[in-house]
């Protein structure tokens, strides 16, 4: 990026990419607590891999499609040795910044953990990514311990809230079906005299 020139953000064009070389992840950071009804604005894209080796292998070629680069212009590996030294990952691409983090603060297992809990989104344009639970966006930011984090908390506990509360999908309504009755149930008429 030059100076003065203006970065592109298309989370849509990060994620399609991700998509269409299988990779397994789970969005967090701010694009997923936007995506769970936080009040931000989101600037990148942040997410968690699963550490298997295929996985890393379509996730360096899916950032090679966006034409990844890392600070000086570096091209981007991702292999199971280079997360385990680099945690955090600044990944710039023609469609915004990526975000790759091994093991986020909170969530010890990472991917694995994550997985649990996160659910499939549909966000258009045949994209379903995995985003993080409100539980466990809360639990990153509390133990992220920023300001920023400190002060989106309130709201990341109050989804969880609303999220618990939430009556589950409605169940089919039944169709009443007019039934005669049986002739066993049926009276008699009565004898008059």
């Amino acid at each position: 990026m030059t100076a003065g020139s203006e970065q592109q953000f298309d989370p849509l064009g990060v994620l399609a990419a991700l998509e269409r070389h299988y990779v397994s992840y789970v969005v967090i950071g701010g694009l997923a607590q936007v995506l769970r009804g936080a009040d931000l604005v989101s600037t990148g894209v942040d997410i968690c891999p699963s550490f298997a080796k295929n996985n890393l292998d379509q996730l360096t070629a899916s950032i090679t499609e966006l034409d990844a680069t890392v600070i000086a212009g570096r091209r981007v590996v991702l292999d199971e040795l280079t997360l385990t030294r680099e945690p955090v990952i600044d990944v710039f691409t023609r469609a915004g910044a990526l975000k790759v983090i091994a093991s986020p603060a909170g969530v010890p297992n990472g991917y694995v953990d994550l997985r649990r809990a996160a659910s499939r989104e549909d966000l258009g344009h045949g994209v379903r990514p995995l985003v993080a639970s409100a539980g466990d966006l809360a639990a990153m930011a509390a133990a992220l311990g920023r300001v920023s984090d400190l002060e989106r908390l309130a709201a990341l506990r109050r989804i969880v809230e609303l999220d618990a509360g939430r009556p589950g999908p409605p169940e089919p309504a039944a169709t009443a079906t007019p039934t005669r009755p049986s002739p066993a149930t049926r009276r008699a008429p009565r004898a008059t005299r």
